[in-house]
């Protein structure tokens, strides 16, 4: 009788190890595309090409950058929300995309919290505010000073309705009680040359893009929008240190996968990224760009998506920026 019990407890034992295996497939069982929802070239973009080198060396498969542009990112999270949830196809997730375009869009196709599963923050970075030279305030107090002397002067430009940057100066807006005109553009670029020419006062743009004419005097910095000075410019204050205590603007980037994504793809995806991130090489390549490694797990991330829906909603609704 006990030799019977036994083969059966072998026989069982082995027969439970196909059953086990086919239920865990192999990860990843080719290469892995990780869509952009930005056109190449860009700040998102290198960043997440950097981020796709290391993690395909890591994962042992090439991981593929597909860029989809359009409607602030929509088309291409769209995309991704509709993908078979195997893991194989991965989503380049922003602020914008995942927190800003649910009060921004009209008619969004896709819900940030119910149809992507969350796998790890990678980076965040923040804004820094800039004036035309001849400004007279050498910093923010002052700004804020002359705006509510002059109510309706200060025009800052962005990159469009709804971009970070228009946001940010509405949250000043907001925050500080002031009467400040906004001046959306084609993108950044544009905006620049009429800060440098002297046809606006300031606007939020990328630490990155700003070190240069910072540096050369073709700008004043007054403030940088995060928590916490930027190791590129140490010297410039943050918004809170002005008085602003609630004022943060941090710009994340992070990857997700499809919901419903199995929970050891989505772990060993977490697993990997952290790695990468927490390399001294990718480290020093954040700092160069003004942003700052930040892997996170996957119930942390998720977190931080609902609690920027939950803030950037009110400050898209009272800026009555909207688009179809």
């Amino acid at each position: 009788m006990r030799f019977t019990s036994l083969l059966a407890a072998v026989t069982a034992a082995f027969t439970l190890v196909p059953v086990a295996q086919a239920q865990s497939p192999a990860y990843p069982r080719g290469p892995v595309t990780l869509v952009v929802p930005f056109p190449a070239g860009g700040p998102t973009d290198a960043m997440a090409r950097q981020l796709a080198q290391k993690l395909g060396e890591r994962l042992g498969q090439q991981v593929v950058v597909d860029n989809k542009g359009g409607a602030g990112g929509s088309i291409a999270a769209e995309a991704v929300a509709k993908a078979p949830a195997d893991g194989q196809t991965l989503f380049f997730g922003t602020t914008g995309t995942m927190a800003i375009n649910p009060s921004l869009y009209a008619k969004l196709r896709y819900d940030p919290v119910k149809d992507f599963a969350p796998v790890s923050l990678m980076a965040t970075t923040m804004n820094v505010l800039v004036v035309n030279p001849d400004v007279p305030a050498k910093n923010l107090g002052e700004l804020m000073a002359l705006a509510r002397a002059k109510p309706n002067t200060v025009a800052y430009g962005s990159a469009g309705n709804g971009s970070s940057n228009h946001l940010a100066g509405e949250l000043l807006r907001a925050s500080a009680g002031l009467q400040i005109t906004h001046v959306p553009y084609k993108g950044s670029a544009p905006a620049l040359v009429d800060l440098l020419g002297g046809r606006l006062t300031m606007m939020f743009d990328t630490i990155a893009q700003q070190t240069g004419n910072i540096g050369a005097g073709k700008v004043r910095a007054l403030a940088v929008t995060g928590p916490k000075r930027s190791p590129l410019l140490p010297d410039v204050p943050t918004a809170q240190e002005a008085g602003l205590k609630d004022f943060d603007v941090t710009i994340w980037y992070g990857v997700l996968a499809p919901a419903g994504t199995p929970a050891p793809v989505v772990e060993r995806l977490h697993r990997e990224i952290a790695a990468v991130m927490s390399t001294d090489d990718m480290k020093k390549r954040m700092q160069a760009d003004g942003a700052e490694a930040r892997p996170t797990s996957p119930a942390e991330f998720a977190a931080l998506i609902k609690r920027d829906m939950a803030k950037w909603g009110p400050v898209v609704k009272a800026s009555g920026a909207t688009l179809d």
